[in-house]
């Protein structure tokens, strides 16, 4: 057979989310956004001796690097789509910027806390008038980085597992979502420190402002733990979507004798799937007639078929043990 004959036969192996290159987009202006607000802030800082813009300059700065992460891996993830050294393609690098990110999301949580403990037990003194407006402006740059990264198609809950009509979360773009946490964290972390700054200068209540702390910190950790687990699992080819493997099976065994002995389903890419599916059949069929059976399927973007003839039956003594495509 001639190579050239081949050609008709090959595929790509381009799993990106279907809104990869806006997303891309989005995150390279949430970058510069943040590091924008974090150099004025540090900046800020220095020229008028205020440790608290100083400190909150840092924090961004902590944001801003697992953004970069977010957006590098959109641009390395696009420009390696079609490099034969990814096998499954770049789909799921993605999830390895969003797992890095959760990390990063909860060491932040952990220093939050440490900071907050520490002050419970030693309070020091908060300079109320610089600190209640820098955490307003905090917070109009977070609410409309997270505007800019928030899409309700791609950034489903997870709760969503428990609902067999709604597989959203298996199409989610983590890489996004995990931008879009961090944001949320810090804007949450700057509504918490309005709230316990005006309390303190209101009632006295400088015990409020670390406590706030703690509570941000428990927060960003439950978010910080939902992304790490919902990432690792795609790393770790984790089959998550049950529905999809029982419409894979419903389809498959639908007709004749076939029967689906072995079935295995991961995530690719956001809204790409891979099946490699090993049935048995008392009067097997070519591969491909059980892939067209499979053709329309959402989310199903690559497929392996092998085909095992039931031991004994008369096609197994006139064809090969088993068949694959």
């Amino acid at each position: 057979m001639h190579a050239e004959s081949l050609d008709s036969w090959r595929h790509e192996h381009v799993f990106l989310g279907q809104d990869h290159a806006r997303n891309e987009r989005r995150s390279w202006a949430v970058v510069a956004l943040c590091g924008a607000m974090m150099v004025a802030e540090i900046v800020g800082g220095l020229l008028w001796g205020s440790m608290a813009l100083i400190a909150d300059g840092l924090h961004m700065s902590t944001h801003a690097g697992a953004l970069v992460i977010a957006a590098f891996a959109y641009a390395y993830a696009r420009r390696h789509a079609r490099d034969e050294r990814f096998v499954f393609g770049t789909g799921k690098l993605g999830d390895l910027a969003a797992f890095s990110s959760a990390l990063v999301l909860a060491m932040i949580a952990l220093l939050i806390g440490y900071e907050s403990i520490g002050r419970l037990i030693q309070p020091v003194p908060i300079a109320f008038d610089e600190a209640i407006p820098l955490a307003a402006v905090g917070l109009l740059v977070n609410l409309t980085s997270a505007w800019l990264l928030h899409d309700d198609h791609e950034l489903a809950h997870e709760h969503d597992e428990a609902d067999e009509h709604h597989h959203h979360h298996h199409h989610a773009d983590h890489n996004l979502r995990a931008a879009y946490v961090h944001v949320v964290a810090d804007a949450a972390v700057s509504v918490l420190a309005l709230i316990g700054l005006t309390a303190g200068r209101v009632l006295s209540w400088v015990w409020l402002d670390p406590v706030m702390g703690i509570v941000g910190m428990l927060v960003i950790a439950n978010w910080s733990w939902n992304l790490i687990r919902a990432s690792g699992a795609v790393l770790l080819d984790i089959q998550t979507d049950a529905g999809l493997a029982r419409e894979i099976t419903r389809r498959i065994e639908a007709e004749r004798d076939d029967r689906v002995s072995d079935l295995h389903l991961w995530r690719v890419g956001p809204g790409h799937n891979a099946a490699v599916v090993s049935l048995v059949s008392d009067q097997p069929e070519p591969p491909a007639v059980y892939k067209a059976r499979l053709a329309g399927v959402a989310g199903l973007s690559h497929i392996t078929v092998e085909v095992h003839p039931c031991p004994g039956d008369h096609s197994a003594r006139q064809g090969p043990a088993n068949m694959g495509v």
